[in-house]
């Protein structure tokens, strides 16, 4: 793959998040843990050079939330989020819909949402030429604040089955206090 055609996807699965009673499931904020968690997200994007120029999010709050951790992390790097309400306990299919219209000036895109769809989506999207490590990882167990990152020199609109490179696959935790 050359650089100059070059694309990420970034496939984050919100933080922890909390099971307040009579809240609807839309509602659910994060819980202690998930705030502590989340602002790792951005962290670890950071670290590794992966910012974003584009973030399309799930409406629900914990989504929301996770989505300001992170972006608080990015400071003036991150780019505004989209709020997408197609991202809501959507499948891999739904999601997959939702990225094939992201223009393709975007060159590094942020997808907050949700499980079993992130997970799907990950799996549907990652060629056979991606990381095993991280492949067998997103496979086996796709925790919270779960992030993987694709790249791919395909555009958007033609994403859809092992278009991407599967490169790295992380779920960054606040250490333990005490």
């Amino acid at each position: 793959m050359s650089k100059h055609h070059l694309k990420r996807l970034v496939v984050l699965r919100h933080s922890k998040a909390a099971w307040p009673v009579g809240v609807a499931d839309a509602d659910r904020p994060l819980a202690e843990r998930g705030h502590a968690d989340a602002p790792e997200a951005g962290r670890w994007l950071l670290r590794h050079h992966i910012v974003p120029d584009f973030i399309l999010c799930s409406v629900a709050l914990r989504t929301r939330q996770t989505c300001t951790w992170v972006c608080e992390e990015l400071g003036d790097k991150a780019p505004t989020p989209k709020l997408e309400s197609g991202l809501y306990a959507a499948s891999a299919a739904r999601m997959l819909a939702v990225v094939n219209h992201v223009p393709e000036t975007v060159r590094t895109l942020l997808v907050i949402s949700h499980m079993p769809g992130v997970q799907d989506l990950v799996l549907r999207l990652a060629s056979r030429d991606s990381e095993h490590e991280a492949y067998m990882d997103a496979a086996s167990h796709f925790p919270t604040t779960g992030l993987a990152v694709l790249e791919t020199e395909t555009p958007w609109a033609e994403l859809d089955g092992q278009d991407a490179r599967l490169t790295h696959f992380a779920a960054p935790r606040a250490k333990k206090r005490g």
